[in-house]
């Protein structure tokens, strides 16, 4: 759980840094290096403390690799949203967004995903946290 948490605060530093970036170099230009700073960097780790066999990537089934799509996507909204709405409305937004598919997938076994069914406590939760992306976005719109 604390390498998850220090995830979210890495994405969230991440996210105010690209919309920085964003608006100095362009949103598109802004993202294109935010992955490729990324790529690199993991390119590295990789060589250097990768165990696993790249050449697998041929055999696995081929909607596993769109996640690099779905990636970059992630990245270039943030450099998008963030100068808009501000970093906290951002990120409550996205966490919102995974929030709902992560249930989504639970309630399905989706991915592979062992199947959570969706009762009244997760949906209390969901509810709650539309709740505070509401607040926290009409508390940014005031300031």
């Amino acid at each position: 759980m604390l390498l998850a948490v220090a995830g979210g605060i890495a994405q969230s530093t991440q996210a105010s840094i690209n919309g920085a970036l964003g608006k100095k170099i362009g949103s598109f230009e802004g993202a294109f290096f935010s992955f490729f700073i990324g790529m690199i960097s993991l390119l590295l780790i990789t060589f250097f403390f990768g165990k696993g066999n790249l050449l697998n990537v041929f055999q696995v089934p081929k909607w596993q690799l769109f996640g690099g799509l779905l990636g970059a996507a992630f990245v270039a909204i943030q450099v998008f949203a963030v100068p808009k709405v501000g970093a906290g409305a951002t990120i409550i937004s996205i966490i919102a967004g995974q929030i709902i598919m992560s249930l989504i997938a639970d309630q399905f076994g989706l991915f592979g995903n062992p199947k959570i069914a969706l009762h009244g406590t997760r949906l209390v939760g969901v509810l709650l946290l539309i709740v505070a992306l509401f607040l926290i976005f009409k508390g940014g719109a005031k300031a």
